[in-house]
């Protein structure tokens, strides 16, 4: 597969080019050498349909949900989940690529023109970069939580969270500013990519999304969990667990097993990327079929994330039910439990002040009883 030549998104049946001009990958994008006769590697076959059927409904309805539960109640407004929160629109906006992938999968050609291939690209590439940007600002959240727990604690506020999480789009934004400026549907063959004069700058590319999209925030990442497990050491053989740390340890072992998963569904791409680009991996169909599963994984990802909030956070379990009606019985009993101890409460306190009232009234009485025993 030469490298310098990749397709846009994940076309099972653009697998080649006729065109001169050199092109670049976007982080998802799929990889073709300038030989026009290997169309059709990988066709695109019903299982490919469902696949993406049931990835794109199940990722838009989970982090819907996520989006929704988080922006709905004010229990779940905390630091983290205003992280979450733009963690799944970003999963959303790389979800919501999925038609167009489709499309262009069934028609072999981009049929939008040339505006939506910009916008597409666009949003696609940002939407990736956030996430790994989300995961990142969560992870020195972590870090700033259970290592410096006081100084950090007037950074580490719902507020600051939306403000940081907006410089984390507007960063996305800047970043992917080449994928905006240089991507175009070529003529030949219609399919929708970015085009750079020289190869050079396609390898460039391919190094500056793989650095910037994926091994540096990791790199930051992976230090930041590296102290927060020092820490917890030391701290742990100092003293037992309180209770705010035992729900600090919760939320962290969330983020970490959320970061861990997006690592194991993207390292896999980036790490084909690289090795492509530095061998030169030959197009057959096995290597087609590889890279359509490394693909799909990483859309896999994108709806895996709100399947771990439900089962890593009690909250989101929580949230999920109530919007999906599941909880409904439950709050019923809740309810009728909390008017009976109501009811008891009220019926203890009526007796206590009968109590008072009658010793209030008959004191000389009881004394006089007393003395008589």
């Amino acid at each position: 597969m030469d490298p310098s030549t990749p397709f846009f998104y994940t076309d099972s049946r653009s697998l080649g080019s006729a065109n001169n001009n050199t092109t670049t990958p976007l982080l998802n994008a799929n990889i073709s050498s300038n030989n026009s006769d290997v169309f059709g590697l990988h066709p695109f076959s019903k299982a490919t349909m469902v696949i993406y059927s049931i990835v794109f409904i199940v990722g838009f309805i989970g982090n819907t949900l996520a989006i929704y539960v988080v922006a709905r109640y004010a229990k779940m407004k905390t630091v983290t989940n205003m992280y979450i929160l733009n963690l799944a629109v970003a999963d959303e906006l790389y979800i919501l690529g999925i038609p167009f992938i489709g499309t262009n999968s069934i028609l072999s050609y981009w049929p939008y023109g040339n505006f939506l291939c910009k916008v597409c690209m666009t949003a696609d590439s940002m939407s990736q970069f956030a996430s790994t940007f989300c995961l990142t600002l969560m992870s020195i959240d972590r870090f700033l939580a259970v290592v410096y727990p006081i100084r950090s604690a007037k950074w580490r506020k719902p507020h600051a969270a939306k403000i940081f999480s907006s410089l984390v789009w507007v960063m996305a934004f800047l970043t992917v500013l080449p994928v905006t400026i240089f991507s175009q549907v070529q003529e030949d063959p219609n399919t929708c990519n970015i085009t750079v004069s020289e190869k050079v700058w396609s390898i460039v590319f391919i190094l500056y999304t793989s650095v910037l999209g994926f091994f540096g925030p990791l790199v930051v990442i992976s230090l930041c969990y590296l102290l927060i497990v020092i820490k917890v050491k030391s701290a742990g053989m100092r003293a037992g667990l309180t209770k705010r740390r035992k729900s600090e340890r919760k939320v962290t072992r969330m983020v970490v097993i959320i970061v861990l998963v997006f690592v194991l569904c993207w390292l896999p791409f980036f790490t084909f990327n690289i090795v492509n680009m530095i061998l030169t991996i030959p197009e057959n169909q096995t290597t087609a079929g590889i890279y359509f599963v490394l693909i799909i994984l990483t859309y896999v990802n994108s709806c895996a994330n709100p399947v771990l909030y439900a089962f890593l956070s009690e909250n989101f379990k929580q949230s999920f039910q109530r919007v999906l009606c599941f909880r409904k019985t439950n709050t019923t009993a809740h309810t009728n439990t909390s008017v009976t101890k109501v009811q008891r409460q009220s019926v203890a306190k009526s007796v206590q002040l009968e109590v008072n009232r009658n010793l209030d009234s008959e004191p000389f009485t009881s004394k006089a009883v007393m003395n008589g025993q």
